[in-house]
């Protein structure tokens, strides 16, 4: 079928049953385990993957846990437990702030902060952020992060961010991940269930995840699916609309960063286009027409993508080793 607009279109209903006898292979005749366990964030990724658990396993198999910290948006609780309501299901709260303040995560990013500002003080009501240039198709840019913080009377300042601040506060905030990775196998390992992951095809493919943190899962069941493609099961599973509409965010910052700006730097809608023309090789000359852009804002377009791709391939690989002929292999 030639490209088109409506080239990521499936069938959700089909799509949802294939997912959920995936699921019940996968987790009771594989890996032998009664159930699943999902960390919910209150997004339609978590909402999705909840809902197929429930449908796979029934909803006293499934075990949905919220993991907020002091700087979670005050809003991911009440979405996460509209979903929970939703499915039929209970959740857990665990609120991972004392461990992260045991590993010392808050002081260890606010040190790098402040030597780009020295006045910020999360104390005082300062917050911050990382983002990417937004302007992707416009103009050719390196993706070079930038460090924002509010002050206390709303007022925003940026700066480059050099690698030795941005290495820091990236490595201090990515213990968010891997504790709540680890607080899931905690209630994983507690039910004899096993760790669903809540990726999609983005995030996995293109290195919006955490090694070991957020990637940290047993099974990926929509991790071979794009975004927009999640959207169309969420509908079908009547996943609430206040879900659906939220902007995904990455709730990772104190300051409130959507993915797009964080990380992706294109609309969904837009980008999972691109990427499906540039992975089935459908001419620029061709893409360009269709989605009323310009030949050069494609190729900026899939030039990220690639870089992406290429430089997070590291996160996706299994652990190397010297006699192990899978060693390296990606996953």
């Amino acid at each position: 079928m030639a490209f088109n607009k409506h080239s990521l279109q499936i069938d959700p209903a089909a799509e949802c049953e294939r997912i959920v006898r995936f699921l019940q292979q996968t987790v009771r005749q594989r890996l032998h385990r009664y159930g699943g366990v999902v960390g919910i964030s209150g997004g339609v990724d978590s909402s999705v993957v909840l809902a197929l658990c429930v449908r796979a396993f029934g909803v006293d198999k499934v075990a949905a846990i919220m993991m907020p910290e002091k700087d979670s948006d005050p809003e991911t609780e009440h979405f996460s437990r509209l979903a929970a309501e939703h499915c039929g299901v209970e959740p857990i709260l665990e609120d991972i702030t004392p461990v992260l303040e045991g590993f010392g995560c808050y002081p260890r990013r606010d040190e790098a902060i402040r030597r780009l500002f020295p006045e910020y003080d999360a104390a005082l009501g300062y917050k911050a952020k990382i983002s990417l240039p937004q302007n992707l198709l416009e103009q050719d840019t390196l993706n070079v992060f930038s460090l924002t913080i509010i002050t206390p009377d709303g007022r925003e300042l940026s700066r480059r961010l050099p690698l030795r601040e941005y290495f820091q506060i990236v490595a201090a905030s990515n213990f968010k991940q891997r504790t709540r990775m680890a607080m899931l196998y905690y209630h994983a390992e507690l039910r004899n269930y096993a760790v669903i992951g809540t990726a999609n095809k983005n995030e996995h493919d293109q290195g919006f995840f955490v090694k070991w943190g957020d990637g940290g899962v047993d099974v990926k069941p929509i991790a071979h699916l794009y975004k927009t493609q999640v959207y169309q099961l969420a509908e079908y599973l009547d996943v609430p609309q206040e879900i659906r509409r939220r902007p995904p965010t990455t709730d990772t910052y104190s300051a409130p960063s959507t993915q797009q700006e964080f990380f992706f730097r294109l609309p969904f809608e837009t980008m999972d286009l691109l990427w499906y023309a540039q992975e089935h090789g459908v001419p620029i000359s061709e893409v360009a027409a269709v989605m009323g852009l310009t030949e050069a804002q494609v190729q900026r377009a899939y030039e990220d993508f690639s870089r992406k791709q290429r430089t997070t391939e590291y996160l996706r690989m299994q652990p190397l080793g010297l006699d192990d002929e899978h060693s390296g292999e990606i996953f």
